[in-house]
């Protein structure tokens, strides 16, 4: 199977002219169409964006057009980033704040269960839809947009929209669900990831941008369950590596200025996987370091990682610690584009990014964006004193 777009004479290519069957043609299937046809049965709400979202169309894998919300967002947010990187999340919401946009921060939300899914296959098709199906309700019943933070519930809830539009027993199963719990059966008009957000919203992140970043050396990696999974859904752009890479997260890295740098491992998985994280975890951390990280040490010696998921962010981070004892090439510092586009536009580097969450030691790199991290880090210390001294019961977005 053809994974890349006809190269013809040099003009941007249209729709027609990206080759992704073996047939050499665009996939007839088009899942908007499908939901849309499914909505006109009477079968289930198509939650649009609206222009109170202020939408931005950008061209996906195919060609096709993928509307991206900007404003007025309900934020899925990811178990593994609240409970592992927490300065994941309040650089995503510190972003929209600064920019002045608005969005819900659901008390409501569970999580998606994909681990269930992938890793322990503990579950089944109706009840991972039902959860898909009762989040995207309450996004839909509290008037906001859902945005997905996690690639696992990115790349889950792409393939619970494929099941429900292929199977109707499932539609069935699901439906009986939604009743008992007194919700719709309401399906997004697009699966948004937050890292899309980030992507459009780039050029405004670069101007309320007050670092030099022209020193810094990144290497990026593009988490499987955005690009690889239900693969139609992922942001191309012919202006970065021709059109043959995914743009998110590279884009951001070439808008704020930083060298943008390559390596031979960029398609491989970090090491993450599902079911291999839990029953071989040893298999992780040496995919990770092996064959991500050095080669990425050897090759581009980059001063940080950036990637677009928590198992990335997760896996990439934490499983050096282990190759460092060992004395293997390794020691790059990995965070999201989120928290990397907070600290560009002035982010409190322990405050609002968290960075003391992750495992490879971040001063060398502040230092080089130029980040008084020692004073930085006095500043966190005496809030956390006060915390814990009962001054302050937590501290608020005022204290950031």
């Amino acid at each position: 199977m053809s994974l890349l777009p006809i190269v013809n004479d040099g003009a941007p290519l249209k729709a027609k002219d990206r080759v992704f069957d073996r047939k050499g043609q665009m996939p007839e299937e088009y899942y908007k169409d499908q939901l849309f046809e499914l909505e006109a049965k009477g079968e289930l709400i198509i939650h649009r964006i609206a222009d109170e979202q202020a939408p931005v169309e950008i061209d996906n894998k195919f060609g096709r057009k993928k509307k991206i919300a900007i404003d007025n967002t309900w934020h899925h947010k990811s178990c593994g980033q609240c409970g592992h990187i927490p300065g994941y999340s309040t650089s995503i919401f510190w972003l929209i704040r600064q920019l002045g946009l608005t969005y819900h921060d659901p008390k409501e939300q569970t999580s998606c269960t994909a681990w269930n899914y992938y890793a322990s296959s503990t579950s089944n098709p109706a009840a991972q839809a039902a959860v898909a199906l009762r989040n995207f309700a309450q996004a839909y019943e509290d008037g906001y947009y859902p945005i997905i933070h996690c690639g696992t519930s990115y790349g889950h809830y792409k393939e619970v929209r494929e099941e429900l539009i292929h199977h109707p027993e499932l539609r069935d199963q699901t439906r009986r669900v939604m009743d008992r719990l007194g919700k719709p059966m309401v399906f997004p008009e697009e699966i948004v990831h937050y890292s899309e957000w980030v992507h459009v919203m780039r050029h405004q992140i670069h101007e309320r941008q007050k670092l030099d970043l022209s020193d810094v050396t990144v290497t990026v990696h593009p988490a499987c369950h955005y690009h690889k999974l239900v693969a139609e859904d992922a942001i191309y752009d012919r202006e970065l590596y021709d059109g043959q890479r995914t743009a998110v997260v590279s884009a951001l890295v070439k808008a704020l200025g930083a060298n943008l740098a390559d390596y031979s491992t960029f398609h491989d998985c970090c090491g993450f996987g599902f079911r291999h994280i839990l029953v071989s975890r040893d298999f992780s951390r040496s995919f990770a370091t092996l064959r991500k990280i050095e080669k990425m040490k050897e090759e581009a010696n980059p001063d940080v990682t950036l990637t677009h998921d928590t198992g990335c962010v997760t896996t990439l981070d934490k499983s050096q610690f282990a190759a460092q004892a060992h004395g293997r090439n390794v020691g790059i510092p990995v965070m999201s584009d989120a928290q990397f586009a907070a600290l560009a536009m002035g982010a409190h580097p322990y405050k609002v990014c968290q960075l003391h969450w992750h495992g490879v030691d971040m001063r060398p790199l502040l230092e080089k964006m130029g980040i008084d991290h020692v004073a930085a880090w006095e500043e966190f210390q005496e809030v956390a004193g006060k915390i814990e001294a009962g001054e302050m019961d937590f501290m608020s977005w005022e204290d950031c």
